[in-house]
């Protein structure tokens, strides 16, 4: 960002030679100027352009004052000529921006005054520009550069810590420090340098700072939190003598406890048992005691209990309501259960909403709640109290809500309807209840049913008034659209469309749900403008349609760019027919989302930024060029690419794996394999996720690496190389994993999976609630079984619950599962034997049912041993409701043919939830298919285009007559959910067929029809691949690449795989290359390596790039090669 002040404080200069030649002055330099000048001869740009923004500020700018700059100098023997200021304060400023320990030590040796003048432009100021004489500055630019820089806001945060209560006053240093704070990530925030923090601080001042870091505690790793609180301690300390604390006193008072705030988590047992009673009392009866309590998520129950004791021993009876009020979620641990009645059991309940945001501790939750549950029932019925119970009610069974009135669950929906953690089956008992009283589907009924919403069934919502539809679904349904089933969404859109005026209809259709709208209706809509589009998310297919049909309305390309899910639809022909002006000045749009751009799209920027201003294309850029583009990156070019590609997702944008390694051996280059430091973890970005081992192991220093290691945790795929060399490092950082302290097995995190059985163990031992909240979080990713085992031994060893066994002798001898150890285990509950498995107990089976259905490592044994007992607790199979089979999850993988033949499967609901398991054999697909068809009455020719999404896979098992009889009306509905689908080659063929029905025949579909039916691109033939253009090539899904017969692959020709682009020419199989000539082979390669084949003048070398920092998009205009230099930079363009 100074970069950018002091590259003003040289267009002054050089604005010298255009605007003040010839003017005479009446009087000398002033003083602060005369500073200025001095600065600038001795290199001190930084405190130069300081000083000028202090002189600006008091006094008037003149025309003049360049040329008395310049007069000083020349009178001072300094000759300047313009290009060697021009090269000395570039190189200087270069460095400056991309080296932040030198903007750390230039910001050192500024002086106080300086250092005013800098936070006075950069926190304090209203201004987003600044003018000096017709030199303008944009202030907003500036902040956000420095804000956005790899180590500026680290760079900030230390230069504020180490000047600003000596240069400010107390109070505006912590506001600062807070804005400094809260835009960043916090992760410089480490012990070493909370340690630097002021101890002295006045009261109000220690507040408000205090004040600042409870703010951001979530944000803050815990033995950073950890170090805070000691700070904390050690200043709260102060007002007490060492003659006042002993075993007996606590230094912790109402107030401290109130400054703490969450912080008071870190107290010890013994500090909280000698806290004053009159303190305790004190505290509890604030009025923002509660809003403290409610917050502390990380308590634990030792903790919890302690506080609760106190705070009985203090005088409050804990059995009063306004008591119960005050707790906040120490309730979560409430212990005191002997002889409570119905009422306190009830506001409890009432109270426990709250403790689903703890971290851990779910299970010893959901036994407390079934325990005040139970009293809260006594001498009453379910249907009385139901609205008293809170979300204790998600702990209530299928059969238990099947036998609630629907008057009962229409009283109480005020109360359901705030509840979260339902499960599937749940929610469609108590919809189905609650309709059933309210008898008419209505836009006011369905706006009191919060996520109840969902179990609305698919008929209902078809059976809807369309207007009343058209209201839910900017409403209540907007909230809960991605947990609608493919069936209910095609429902409720189906219901709209063919209800209402397409284009009242379309207009009224927004976010998630726009993108069911078939390609083919949106043909029937001409009337489509720019801000009908907006705040709608668009499949690439549509935008494809969309952008090309709204670019030929308007001559405003910003206007559609600044749409951002428009940019899904620039084809590569669009890209290159913009003007040169027209792509740089509207670049910004295409960076700003460049996480909805295709690799293939992100190449033709590329391509076209090469050929438009190639001196100034963005570093990231040069990636997914051919590799020769990026011989030119070295020395001072290196940092900008790293900065720049950081900031991407490489596995994304490089799909290839030669190209990726020919980019990562370039990284590594600019590394020369040594990252040293917290800046050079910064400056990395994304790319830390792809060091290779020998770097992690060898080249990060352990400085650096305590930083890196929060940066792996967010790592998507990390290989077991790295992993290794990873782990080596936490023994060098932390030493042995049994002198690891809570706080550091927190902040290891996932990685603790990467230890050995015997070291896991003993973390287990010491810190059982830690290991399990890390192991919980790792899904749905699974981590190693060793880690799981670990967890699972841990558990079962440490368990001491009731545990209920089928009473069969088979069973004597087995410990069965109890429902604490499975909610605890979560992914580890694989780990139990069939024979455990089989022993459930039926009211531990029944209340666990739907969790044992999300576990994907059980085998398929366990699987089969859970549906027996299914079949065992709910009888015979055609007697299961459609909340049965749904809860089942993956147990229902274990279901035969005749057994899927004997369930009811007349709802498309219940085949929908069926269809989400993806692991069904074609065997069982067909059963699933044919009993809908039998058990619905319905034929293949009368599906309805929801019947059709709610089936998704199984529509592969149809045989080509079926196929045949599909509507084409309701197939072309959704068309893009079954070109979603991998069927055989057979079954695409046929498929194709209706699609030619819907869009005309296959040799003449444009790009976004290609893109709309996915897969079943793949059911073309040899002679209709051969007739497509070249150009609707990149278009096709990557998925059907795959899926194209190998035989019919090698007809493609050499032309055509040329413009594949580079992430479908990464989908190309090894059965398909066999295949394939040396031609076609040679094409492959350049369109993995993204090299340009349609415009046959670029051939410039690679050796001529000369890289800039950042892109010149906002700079068309400019022409001096210093100018286009400044622009490149995105820092200054003056007024027209």
């Amino acid at each position: 960002m100074f970069k950018n002040l002091k590259i003003c404080f040289l267009l002054i200069l050089m604005n010298h030679a255009e605007t003040a030649s010839g003017q005479k002055s009446d009087k000398g330099l002033p003083p602060l100027l005369q500073k200025a000048a001095e600065e600038v001869i001795a290199g001190k740009y930084l405190n130069a352009f300081l000083d000028i923004l202090q002189f600006q500020g008091t006094n008037v700018w003149t025309t003049d004052m360049p040329k008395k700059i310049m007069e000083y100098f020349h009178a001072q023997n300094i000759i300047f000529t313009i290009s060697s200021l021009q090269m000395s304060i570039k190189n200087y400023l270069e460095n400056l921006l991309y080296q932040p320990k030198q903007l750390l030590s230039d910001f050192r040796q500024i002086s106080h005054q300086q250092f005013q003048t800098a936070v006075k432009y950069l926190f304090r100021s209203k201004k987003d520009r600044l003018e000096l004489g017709n030199i303008v500055l944009n202030l907003n630019t500036v902040r956000e550069r420095i804000f956005q820089s790899p180590g500026g806001n680290r760079t900030l945060f230390l230069v504020t810590l180490e000047k600003c209560f000596a240069a400010l006053s107390s109070m505006e240093c912590v506001d600062i420090l807070s804005q400094v704070l809260r835009v960043s990530s916090v992760s410089y925030l480490q012990p070493d340098i909370i340690g630097s923090l002021p101890k002295d601080l006045q009261q109000d001042t220690f507040r408000n700072l205090s004040a600042v870091f409870k703010d951001l505690y979530d944000k803050t790793k815990a033995n950073a939190q950890r170090t805070l609180y000691d700070w904390m301690k050690q200043i709260l300390q102060k007002s007490y003598t060492s003659s006042e604390l002993n075993d007996s006193t606590s230094w912790v008072s109402a107030e401290n406890l109130w400054i703490l705030g969450r912080y008071m988590v870190h107290l010890p047992l013994e500090e909280i048992m000698k806290i004053n009673l009159n303190e305790m009392r004190l505290f509890i009866s604030y009025d923002n005691a509660t809003k403290q309590l409610d917050s502390v998520y990380d308590i634990t129950p030792e903790l919890a209990q302690a506080f609760l004791e106190r705070i009985n021993a203090s005088g409050f009876d804990l059995r009063n309501t306004s008591t119960i009020y005050r707790l906040g979620l120490l309730v979560c641990f409430y212990d005191n259960m002997e002889q409570m009645d119905a009422v306190v059991a009830q506001v409890l309940l009432h109270q426990m909403i709250k403790c689903n945001h703890l971290r851990g501790f779910q299970a010893d939750v959901h036994k407390l709640k079934a325990q005040l549950l139970d009293i809260a029932m006594q001498n009453q019925t379910l249907n009385d109290i139901l609205g008293s119970l809170s979300d204790a009610v998600v702990g209530l069974t299928s059969s238990q809500l099947d036998s609630l009135s629907p008057e009962a669950v229409h009283n109480a929906i005020s109360t359901l309807n705030q509840v979260s953690g339902w499960a599937k089956s749940q929610i469609m008992i108590l919809s189905s209840k609650y309709l059933t009283y309210e008898k008419v589907l209505s836009f006011y009924n369905i706006s009191q049913m919060g996520a109840l919403v969902t179990g609305i069934s698919t008929q209902s919502f078809y059976s809807m008034n369309a207007r009343e539809l058209s209201q839910v679904i900017r409403g209540t349904l907007s909230q809960y659209a991605s947990d609608l089933s493919p069936a209910q969404q095609q429902g409720i859109l189906s219901k709209m469309l063919a209800s209402r005026d397409f284009s009242s209809a379309v207009t009224d259709i927004h976010g998630a749900f726009f993108k069911e709208v078939c390609l083919s209706d949106l043909w029937k809509e001409t009337g489509f403008n720019s801000s009908i589009v907006k705040e709608k998310e668009l499949r690439k297919s549509q935008a494809l349609f969309l952008y090309e049909l709204l670019s030929k309305k308007t001559t405003a390309l910003a206007d559609l760019l600044s749409i951002g899910q428009l940019v899904k639809g620039v084809t590569c022909q669009q890209i290159e027919h913009m003007s040169t002006d027209s792509f740089l000045n509207n670049f910004r749009y295409f960076e700003k989302n460049l996480q909805l751009l295709s690799p293939y799209q992100v190449n033709c920027l590329a391509w076209k930024f090469w050929k438009a201003s190639n001196t100034s294309i963005p570093p990231f850029l040069l990636s997914v060029l051919p590799a020769q583009h990026l011989e030119s990156i070295s020395g001072t070019s290196c940092v900008p690419f790293l900065i720049s590609l950081g900031k991407t997702e490489l596995d994304v944008l490089i799909l290839n794996f030669h190209k990726k390694n020919a980019v990562l051996q370039k990284v590594q280059e600019c590394l020369n394999g040594s990252i040293s430091d917290e800046y050079d973890v910064d400056i990395l970005g994304n790319l830390i996720c792809h060091l290779p081992p020998a770097i992690i192991r060898d080249g990060i220093s352990l400085r650096a690496m305590a930083i890196a290691l929060h940066q792996f945790r967010f790592c998507r795929q990390l290989s077991h190389e790295q992993k290794t060399e990873i782990k080596y490092k936490l023994s060098e950082l932390y030493g042995t994993s049994k002198n690891w302290t809570a706080q550091t097995t927190q902040d290891i995190g996932p990685f603790i999976a990467l230890l050995s059985k015997e070291e896991l163990t003993v973390l287990a031992e010491k810190f059982p609630d830690t290991v399990l909240q890390i192991a919980k979080m790792a899904r749905p990713a699974s981590p190693p079984e060793e880690f799981l085992s670990t967890v699972f031994e841990s558990v079962r060893n440490s368990s001491s619950s009731f545990r209920e066994s089928d009473p069969t002798t088979d069973c004597i001898g087995i410990t069965a599962p109890s429902s604490d150890e499975i909610i605890k285990l979560a992914e580890a509950n694989a780990f139990w034997s069939v024979q455990e498995l089989q022993c459930l107990g039926t009211n531990t089976f029944t209340k666990n049912v739907e969790f044992l259905g999300t576990v994907m490592g059980f085998n398929r044994s366990q699987l089969t041993v859970l549906k027996e007992k299914a079949k065992q607790v709910w009888s015979a199979l055609p007697g299961w409701k459609s909340y049965h089979i749904v809860s089942l999850g993956r147990i229902a993988l274990a279901l035969n043919e005749s057994e899927i033949e004997a369930l009811d499967l007349s709802s498309i609901d219940t085949v929908a939830a069926l269809s989400q398991q993806t692991e069904w054999t074609l065997v069982q697909s067909k059963s699933i298919l044919k009993g809908f068809l039998e058990d619905s009455g319905q034929t293949v020719h009368g599906l309805k285009s929801f019947d059709l999404a709610g089936l998704e896979a199984n529509l592969c098992s149809l045989n080509t007559t079926d196929i045949a009889n599909i509507k084409t009306t309701e197939f072309s509905a959704v068309i893009a959910r079954v070109g979603l689908l991998p069927c055989s080659t057979p079954v695409l063929e046929e498929f194709k067929k209706i699609a030619e029905s819907v869009f005309g025949i296959a040799t003449g579909w444009n790009s976004s029809i290609i893109h709309e039916i996915g897969i079943i691109a793949a059911g073309l033939n040899e002679k209709e691949f051969k007739a497509l253009n070249k150009d609707v090539m990149p278009y096709f899904q990557p998925a059907a690449i795959r899926h194209i017969p190998d035989e019919v692959f090698k007809e493609l020709s050499p032309e055509q795989i040329a413009n594949l682009g580079p992430e479908n020419a990464a989908m190309v199989t090894e059965s398909q290359r066999n295949h394939m000539n040396a031609l076609q082979l040679q094409s492959l390669q350049l369109a993995l390596d993204g090299a340009r084949t349609s415009v046959e003048d670029i051939h410039t070398s690679a050796s001529t790039i000369q890289l800039t920092p950042t892109p010149a998009s906002n700079c068309a205009h400019f022409s001096s090669g210093f100018s286009i230099w400044l622009c490149a930079l995105f820092i200054l363009c003056p007024t027209s």
